[in-house]
């Protein structure tokens, strides 16, 4: 036989069940907004039905229902889409930082640009054939000599600027290890938490999201994989384990200065366990572009000085006493040239010292350029005599007389004129793999340049789309949306209105049996 009050129990399971359905709702609106929470539902079943009571075993058909209740509360959430999210984020990661890195380079370059490294140039260029005009002037001495100093000037601050963006990508790269680990340390602790709390049979849910969160943004500056164990999360980037369970595995930010508290991520980018994400992106940028353009740059320094072209000596020229210079059919000349001779010089340093100058003397000019050894981007600067006294500059290559009545032909502009026609003349680098003019050979620089910047670009707008995609996906399953939880709440607070309306209606029959019955003739 049924219990009397069977049915008020039956409604008080309803009433609290729809309830906890109904602060599940409340709870998922509150953090409609709130980044990384994962909306959550509240599981009903059928609570477990009964045999109608009785001394014998009950005849009555089928077993009697009583209620309903909630087995558990939990997230909506597909872990595929989880790691399609974070393989996305570590490769927009990469290409952000790669494309913000060539961003910076292409602003060091300048160009097109009045004060880029062209336009020095062909000023540089300009000023020569200015000198030719007039060799004795001043002026257009002083002017090649400003002009020169501004080439050097911007070699050295391009160098330096290089030379600082290095720094600043080996400098964050500290900084995002010391992120990384607050990350793993903050991961392990609630993997503890998460164990403990649900190994007394509750869902950590909130928890559970915050843990989610810190991976996600972990995933934007590493690669890594997560394995979801009975003891939490294992994260690894490559082969190496970061965290298992509540432990951290290893001390990824270890040392004081940036560069120490660095290495642990060099390391890894070296033995290749680190190929994805913002730290990745930094190594990068800075090993294969940011030290591949300080190196062409120091090489087109050292061409300039030094590199070997091949000129041609007007006929007449007289080369200065213990000069001598190598002849394109391998002859060696010195003194007069007898006629026009094609010959191989070093770089606009050796071109310098076959001239004269305007000292008076008879000797051979000075290296045009110093530095180094070898000559750098960074340390090229104008012969600092030159830079004293511009009438060092040669400019002739002509003397008349002969022993010492030898004099300077100072109004011969023939080294002047092969100077300012270097412009077209091709340097081969000074470890031979390039022949090619200094000009081109900038602009070539410059076009390689264009063109990473512009795929890394593209490969960034690329990667925003896809990881905005992945986020669209996992938000259509994991996202609270507004209007679904507003329906929701309706279909529960209806539930909740007739589970109360039934125990009323029950506690009427109850008081009406109770109160009412057997009072006939009182």
């Amino acid at each position: 036989m049924t219990s009397t009050f069977h049915s008020i129990e039956t409604a008080k399971r309803s009433l609290f069940t729809q309830t906890a359905a109904l602060n599940t709702t409340g709870h998922n609106i509150a953090n409609a907004n709130t980044e990384g929470y994962t909306r959550q539902r509240v599981n009903m079943q059928a609570s477990i039905p009964m045999e109608a009571y009785g001394l014998n075993r009950s005849v009555s058909p089928g077993q009697l229902g009583t209620g309903v209740e909630f087995s558990s509360i939990t997230r909506i959430r597909e872990g595929f889409l989880d790691g399609q999210f974070r393989n996305e984020n570590t490769a927009n990661g990469s290409w952000t930082t790669q494309a913000d890195a060539l961003d910076k380079l292409q602003g060091i370059f300048n160009e097109p640009s009045d004060s880029g490294i062209r336009t020095v140039l062909d000023n540089f260029w300009n000023a020569w054939s200015d000198l030719s005009k007039d060799p004795e002037n001043v002026t257009a001495r002083r002017i090649v000599k400003e002009n020169a100093a501004a080439l050097t000037d911007a070699l050295n601050y391009m160098s330096g600027q290089l030379t600082n963006l290095k720094q600043d990508l080996t400098t964050n790269v500290g900084v995002k290890a010391n992120e990384v680990q607050g990350y793993l340390t903050s991961i392990a602790d609630l993997n503890k938490s998460i164990t403990r709390i649900e190994g007394l049979g509750d869902d950590a849910n909130d928890l559970r999201d915050q843990r989610d969160l810190l991976t996600d943004k972990l995933s934007k500056i590493i690669n890594i994989s997560v394995q979801d164990t009975d003891q939490g999360y294992t994260i690894l980037m490559g082969n190496e384990t970061l965290v298992e369970g509540n432990e951290v595995a290893v001390q990824v930010n270890e040392g004081d200065t940036p560069e120490e508290q660095g290495a642990f991520l060099e390391n890894a980018f070296t033995s290749g366990s680190l190929t994805g994400g913002e730290v990745y992106g930094m190594l990068y940028s800075r090993e294969n572009y940011v030290n591949d353009y300080s190196k062409q740059m120091d090489e087109l320094a050292n061409t300039l000085a030094n590199g070997e072209i091949k000129i041609t000596l007007p006929k007449g020229s007289n080369l200065p006493a213990g000069v001598s210079v190598t002849g394109v059919d391998g002859s060696t000349i010195s003194g007069t040239v007898a006629e026009d001779t094609e010959v191989i010089v070093n770089g606009i340093n050796g071109l310098h010292q076959l001239g004269y100058t305007l000292d008076g003397t008879t000797t051979g000019g000075l290296p045009f350029f110093e530095g180094g050894p070898p000559i750098t981007a960074s340390n090229i600067k104008v012969n600092s005599a030159i830079l004293s006294d511009p009438s060092l500059i040669a400019s002739s290559l002509r003397t008349t007389g002969t022993g010492d009545e030898e004099a300077v032909v100072k109004g011969n502009n023939s080294l002047a004129l092969l100077m300012g026609n270097l412009k077209q003349t091709t340097f081969l680098s000074v470890d031979g793999k390039r022949n090619a003019t200094v000009d081109s050979y900038y602009s070539s620089m410059v076009g390689q340049l264009g063109v990473q910047a512009q795929e890394a670009t593209r490969q960034s707008q690329n990667s925003d789309i896809l990881l905005q995609q992945s986020d669209s996906s996992r938000q259509s399953v994991s996202g609270v949306s507004l209007d679904e939880e507003m329906s929701e709440m309706i279909k529960y607070q209806h539930a909740y209105s007739a589970a109360a309306r039934f125990m009323t209606t029950f506690d009427e029959m109850l008081d009406k049996l109770i109160n009412s019955t057997g009072t006939v003739g009182r």
